[in-house]
């Protein structure tokens, strides 16, 4: 799965990246927890170009009664994207790009003990997520635009940790994806040797806890070494 991430890269650098004419005023932010309002790069019918978004982490299905079904769709498993009645219209028409500079999951080290690791990319500080997005109109009229993050079985390298990881597309499979022109086949773990990842404090559990210091290291194995991210 994936519960928290980090997007700390200037809003130029995501142009940049992503091709949006947008600027928009975007914090660092080391610590993205579910249900609040996050990045996101789509597509539109108007002009058939990238456009950043704001969405509420959280895809909430245009036939739910409440917005608080969020909750438990902030994931998509890739294997039954196709099939979930809430997953599958967005997965044919609405899919997204979410940047992030890296993720943390949580490795099981005992009954009641957890340790969190912040995982990303050795070649690229900034990538993407594989994201859906749908449009909610709920009882009093309010719009909700919402998001979820697809998952995948984890990279080897890192299936210590947890079975599972985010989607994270390459640059040059960023159309296919946004267009709808591809089907699952891009939603596969990422190759083993491109992951980076090291232990953090258990401070990240803490949703009010949002600082750099999130991103060092536990332990520095060598007295030089610097946090990735």
């Amino acid at each position: 799965m994936c519960g928290r991430y980090t997007l700390t890269s200037p809003a130029e650098v995501l142009r940049n990246l992503f091709g949006f004419p947008e600027r928009p005023n975007l914090q660092a932010c080391y610590n993205i927890a579910p249900t609040t309002s996050i990045a996101a790069v789509r597509k539109t019918a108007a002009d058939g170009e990238r456009h950043f978004f704001s969405a509420h982490w959280g895809l909430i299905p245009p036939f739910a009664k409440s917005a608080d079904i969020g909750v438990k769709m902030i994931n998509a498993r890739s294997e039954t994207v196709t099939e979930k009645p809430s997953f599958r219209a967005a997965f044919k028409s609405r899919r997204c790009l979410i940047p992030a500079n890296g993720f943390y999951e949580w490795e099981k080290k005992g009954p009641k003990e957890k340790q969190p690791w912040l995982i990303g990319l050795n070649e690229a500080p900034l990538f993407a997520f594989a994201g859906l997005w749908e449009e909610w109109q709920g009882p009093q009229g309010e719009q909700v635009r919402s998001c979820t993050i697809l998952t995948t079985t984890a990279a080897e390298s890192i299936r210590f940790i947890h079975p599972r990881m985010p989607v994270i597309l390459d640059p040059e499979n960023y159309d296919d994806w946004l267009n709808g022109s591809s089907g699952t086949d891009l939603l596969r773990p990422a190759s083993p040797e491109r992951l980076c990842y090291y232990p953090v404090a258990n401070r990240v559990g803490n949703v009010r806890n949002d600082d750099a210091g999130l991103l060092e290291p536990l332990e520095k194995e060598e007295p030089d070494q610097k946090s990735l991210f």
